[in-house]
């Protein structure tokens, strides 16, 4: 009678041990989740500024439409980005073309003294900054569930249970981190 009990209480422990370790991998699986969905938010909020700073450059650089339209390009290319690599990746080549533009702008005085240009450039530079904390806090949160889903005995978990790897978001193009050249 006292080994059944024992190996009962062996069996709950570890039945407990194994609900803990799914509940620690679902809540690392919804931070990383949540984590996206804060970049998500912040690079929308970039691209719907987009337009805006296309319509005011474009009284002043008339000249510059193939940039202009290169920066549509990669902005509608980085709305419709499946996955988190590929969004990166379109991210980047996104805020490579308004470093262009803005570069392209330091040739232009008119445009640089027009208080929307400045207000357009101000609000990029504040969402770039959150969008830099959003990134990092993502990163965070797929490095903790990789950690998580590696980690032996959770790994044991997160395999029975079919728990993927969280991509960082990265660039991928080492191009995309230097700073843009412009050339006229």
């Amino acid at each position: 009678m006292v080994w059944l009990l024992l190996i009962l209480a062996i069996a709950l422990i570890l039945v407990i041990w194994a609900v803990l370790l799914y509940n620690g991998l679902v809540a690392a699986r919804q931070r990383s989740k949540e984590a996206w969905s804060g970049i998500d938010v912040q690079l929308k909020r970039r691209s719907d500024l987009v337009p805006n700073l296309i319509e005011t450059v474009k009284g002043y650089v008339a000249h510059e439409a193939g940039l202009l339209d290169a920066l549509t390009r990669s902005r509608a290319q980085a709305a419709t980005a499946p996955g988190v690599a590929d969004r990166a990746r379109a991210e980047g080549q996104l805020g490579a073309a308004i470093s262009r533009l803005f570069a392209v702008a330091e040739a232009y005085p008119d445009l640089k003294a027009s208080k929307n240009f400045q207000d357009l450039h101000a609000s990029l530079d504040e969402i770039e900054e959150d969008i830099q904390h959003a990134r990092r806090y993502y990163n965070a949160a797929a490095r903790d569930l990789n950690i998580k889903m590696e980690s032996f005995p959770s790994t044991l978990i997160a395999q029975r249970f079919d728990f993927e790897n969280a991509s960082y978001f990265e660039l991928e193009d080492p191009s995309d981190r230097a700073v843009p050249q412009v050339r006229f």
